[in-house]
């Protein structure tokens, strides 16, 4: 993924990124006009029973440049997301200080005398090579700022960061017996509240960026950039796939992945699902009518804050639905910085998301941040190492992250099947 090594104002690198995203913004929705004239030649045609393969071609041309489209929308914003690091140091304080000039000799030289000494002083248990050496707070937030923007869940869901390996969550699987009583009634014994906890493990999460000495040589090149700009996309591709579809072993726990069963005989510890009634598509009459049921399955106490989580090829499909008045379900974001939506619902791109196969679960709709945990262990650590890639420099970065369904009703799903 590109990145500036050399600083920009931030005035400067905004103007930049405004201008180009407000082009794309208008390009995109040029192409969305076009996409629904030329679709709804398609209905018409399909209203009078005349196939058309040109037009069919068309359309989907037209579509894959409307995902295009967002695709440099979302890489304008996560650019324009970025902070500097160096407009910062001028707050850090005088160890802050210390532990980075310690941390820049030893990617650049591999002297770590500077940082066995401050982690040790500091009573940390990464205090030698095998265990790596943690970064400086300012690149460990830098890396955590980017995941956040380039990972679609990790944006949607609540984050926690912890000092342990585990993190347990209680939670009541009964509450205490309540009740109305007059105000001379006596008043009976409640029952006790019955407690339970879901425990989310922080699982290590690696990546091995190259460099050679020359670039580590070259006093011009800001390390920290350099180090978050190698291992951010790596990080987020890797948990994006865990936070939805990963099994628990050695990595975060996907909603996907929890037990799910029919709506209708929906209990805690599960999440509910709503069947299309075809296998692997949408019905062929009134398709849209399931995204509905779908959204009404949700309480509303969740439905407030929901949004719905596909990927573009899901996406390709329902873009083509319409209301009863003929408006369109998909829109195109309001502004450029914004986002597409769904029935007026926010809607995030994840490609993690299966395509839509028999019995497969493509769509989910739910309020994410109280639905979905992830757990940050405090702490990102590298390793050094000159000899494995000769004459490459490897850095064996890594960090702890689990992940868990937390509320087992803030999620439904859409299943292609029968039932």
């Amino acid at each position: 993924m590109d990145f500036e090594i050399h600083d920009r104002t931030p005035e400067t690198k905004a103007g930049i990124a405004g201008g180009e995203a407000q082009e794309v913004y208008d390009a995109m929705m040029r192409t969305f006009e076009e996409f629904k004239s030329e679709n709804d030649h398609r209905l018409k045609a399909i209203e009078q029973r005349k196939g058309d393969v040109l037009n069919d071609e068309k359309l989907a041309r037209i579509d894959a440049s409307l995902n295009q489209h967002q695709q440099q929308l979302d890489a304008i914003s996560l650019k324009g997301a970025r902070p500097a690091l160096e407009g910062r140091r001028a707050a850090q304080d005088a160890s802050a200080r210390e532990h980075k000039s310690a941390f820049d000799d030893y990617v650049r030289s591999g002297e770590a005398a500077g940082l066995r000494a401050l982690e040790t002083k500091a009573m940390s248990i990464a205090s030698n090579p095998d265990g790596g050496y943690l970064v400086p707070v300012e690149l460990e937030t830098e890396i955590s700022q980017r995941l956040a923007n380039i990972s679609p869940i990790r944006s949607l869901a609540s984050v926690r960061t912890i000092s342990s390996s585990v993190y347990k969550k209680p939670f009541m699987t009964t509450g205490p017996a309540t009740g109305w009583v007059g105000e001379t009634d006596p008043r009976t014994q409640t029952a006790s509240a019955v407690l339970d906890a879901l425990s989310f493990p922080a699982m290590e999460l690696y990546a091995m960026p190259a460099a050679t000495a020359t670039l580590l040589e070259d006093s011009s090149v800001n390390l920290d950039q350099w180090l978050a700009g190698e291992v951010d996309q790596v990080f987020a591709e890797q948990e994006g796939i865990a936070f939805v579809s990963g099994d628990g072993v050695n990595k975060p726990k996907g909603f996907l992945a929890a037990t799910t069963v029919a709506n209708a005989s929906w209990a805690w510890g599960s999440i509910g699902y709503i069947a299309t009634g075809v296998a692997g598509a949408f019905p062929a009459s009134n398709p849209s009518d399931v995204l509905v049921d779908l959204i009404y399955a949700l309480r509303a106490g969740y439905r407030q804050n929901a949004t719905f989580v596909m990927n573009r090829k899901t996406q390709s499909t329902v873009r083509k639905f319409k209301d009863s008045t003929g408006n369109y379900l998909w829109q195109p974001p309001a502004a450029a910085t914004g986002k597409s939506s769904l029935i007026g619902f926010p809607l995030a791109d994840t490609e993690d998301m299966p395509d839509v196969a028999a019995n497969s679960l493509s769509i989910a709709f739910g309020d994410f941040r109280r639905g979905y945990l992830i757990v940050d262990r405090a702490g990102v650590r590298v390793i050094r190492d000159p000899f494995t890639a000769k004459p490459y420099i490897l850095f064996y970065t890594t960090k702890r992250v689990g992940g868990g369904v937390q509320d087992f009703d803030a999620i439904k799903l859409l299943k292609f099947a029968v039932s």
